[in-house]
């Protein structure tokens, strides 16, 4: 298989130009906006925050972050920080305080001091010459063009890929290498596969690289679909990988040999958003998945799952939802389940280091009853 990206295409423009992106939305500068200046109370700052203002960062860039880490520092010496649960709380009690710190963006580039280039900007805003931003966007607008530019090296693909704004990628390998190694044992029919949630494309990638001749990729993100067009457009993947921006299997009807998903491994704590989705579960994702996925699977085909122990080791709950399917559903029987260890956490990460030596990877291989 050719190369996921030969060349980078900072404005490349896919197909799909309907398709409405997932991006921070601009706000507009309030005639009374209180301004942090280098040099000022971090604490009063924090105050001010805690009673719902925003402020916005005048000077330096440096200056935002500074303020960002005073907020965590401000939030371990008030919340505790123990419990997965705990962790949950503290996190969106900082979410809700560092939205709160503001940016202006002018003529596409950062009004700071030292800021960092965002291709993004002009990208996303082409019309808008001066607008804000809250911090921790910017901060992911930031990291999320630097690895579209530079790339993420993804072991099983021997290749990079660049993903798309708002859109999951992952970091960790193992899932991956599972499922690998199970397609390069598959000796069952090519013709079509199904893959739901289909993300950055790694996963439809693996399936093209090992022979599929189609492959059909859903997602409800409209990030997810506008980037992977990039990618068929650079690689010639017309008529090989077909995209649909909808719940589950979309407009997919045709029953197929081969559903793949790797759904979110955490029910969800809140009502979710964005990116959130695909990290957190609702409590009706399974049961519609495997209810549509009989209709779509051949009387010989496979059903692949890829999932993780982290909500049961973490005590988030004792439910696993596809042995639930497996022992209640009646309409899927398992063939086999492989697991692979999770990395050990480096030693300078101190969040979660202890789940990590108990986590797992899981793969569920099942077939229509």
């Amino acid at each position: 298989m050719s190369k996921i990206y030969q060349t980078f295409y900072p404005n490349m423009q896919p197909n799909q130009t309907n398709l409405k992106l997932n991006i921070p939305k601009p706000q507009e500068m309030a005639p009374d906006q209180m301004a942090f200046r280098r040099g000022d109370d971090s604490s009063l700052a924090i105050e001010y925050l805690e009673k719902g203002n925003s402020i916005l960062i005048f000077d330096y860039y440096h200056d935002g972050i500074l303020l960002l880490k005073s907020i965590h520092d401000y939030l371990q010496q008030k919340l505790p920080n123990k419990s997965f649960n705990n962790q949950r709380i503290y996190r969106s009690k900082y979410q809700q305080l560092s939205n709160l710190l503001l940016v202006e963006v002018k003529n596409s580039k950062l009004n700071l001091k030292k800021a960092p280039e965002i291709g993004w900007l002009e990208r996303f805003y082409p019309n808008q010459s001066s607008f804000l931003l809250s911090f921790p966007q910017v901060q992911g607008l930031n990291s999320s063009w630097q690895w579209y530019k530079n790339g993420i090296q993804i072991p099983v693909l021997r290749e990079r890929i660049h993903p798309f704004y708002g859109v999951y990628f992952p970091t960790r390998f193992e899932h991956l290498i599972l499922f690998d190694e199970w397609v390069k044992n598959y000796k069952g029919p090519k013709k079509s596969a199904i893959d739901v949630g289909v993300g950055c494309g790694v996963l439809s990638l693996q399936l093209l690289q090992s022979g599929f001749e189609k492959v059909y990729g859903t997602d409800i993100n409209p990030n997810a679909i506008y980037g992977l067009e990039e990618v068929i457009e650079q690689q010639n993947l017309h008529g090989k990988l077909h995209l649909d921006m909808a719940n589950l299997f979309g407009q997919w009807d045709e029953p197929t040999e081969l559903i793949v998903f790797n759904p979110p491994w955490l029910p969800a704590p809140f009502d979710l958003d964005g990116i959130d989705e695909a990290i957190y579960y609702d409590q009706d994702l399974f049961l519609n998945f495997f209810r549509e996925a009989r209709k779509r699977l051949l009387p010989n085909g496979k059903l692949l799952l890829i999932f993780s122990n982290l909500a049961q080791i973490t005590k988030v709950t004792k439910t696993h939802p596809i042995l639930e399917e497996i022992e209640k559903g009646g309409r899927f029987e398992l063939v086999k389940s492989y697991t692979k260890t999770v990395k050990a956490a480096s030693s300078k990460t101190k969040r979660n280091a202890h789940w990590r030596a108990e986590e797992e990877v899981e793969l569920w291989e099942l077939s229509p009853i």
